[in-house]
């Protein structure tokens, strides 16, 4: 066997030097990119969850608006109305929007806050067209279920 010049031994440390060097530049940048990959996909969920919470947001307002209309109009029900009584007109028009904006809920948010707001919802309706006994408050009257919506509302908003 011949002996090993000192010059080879110190290129072939050399190589095995940038060779290793080499594959822990590759391992670092490999694991960063995994980083930064993970960071993206962590910004993208949480901008999607603030953009549903905005959606969320803006629904209840609607049915909460919309649901003061029709209590307002169960505050103001006539005795006695018709079809073309301009009450009857206007409180129509929120009482359907009110339907479409529950039926939103449902869509957008957990069974139990539909469940929530449909009972508030059903109250309302009957209480907007059929009108209440006599003495009894129309706001007492929808305390219960407005509330119990409104809990299951902030619940599920977190």
């Amino acid at each position: 066997m011949t002996p090993v010049s000192g010059q080879v031994w110190v290129s072939l440390i050399s190589l095995g030097g940038v060779a290793l060097g080499g594959v822990l530049s590759y391992l670092v940048q490999h694991r960063t990119q995994q980083s930064a990959e993970r960071a993206e996909q962590q910004r993208q969920r949480i901008a999607v969850s603030e953009t549903r919470r905005g959606e969320r947001l803006a629904l209840l307002e609607r049915f909460i608006e919309v649901g003061a209309e029709a209590e307002r109009a169960a505050f103001s029900r006539p005795a006695d109305h018709d079809s073309s009584d301009p009450w009857f007109l206007t409180t129509s028009d929120t009482m359907n929007r009110l339907w479409v904006a529950e039926r939103l809920i449902r869509v957008q948010f957990p069974l139990p806050v539909h469940e929530a707001a449909r009972a508030y919802f059903l109250d309302l309706n009957r209480t907007v067209w059929e009108g209440l006994p006599e003495g009894e408050s129309v706001r007492d009257h929808l305390e219960a279920n407005r509330l119990a919506f409104l809990d299951a509302a902030r619940g599920a908003l977190g």
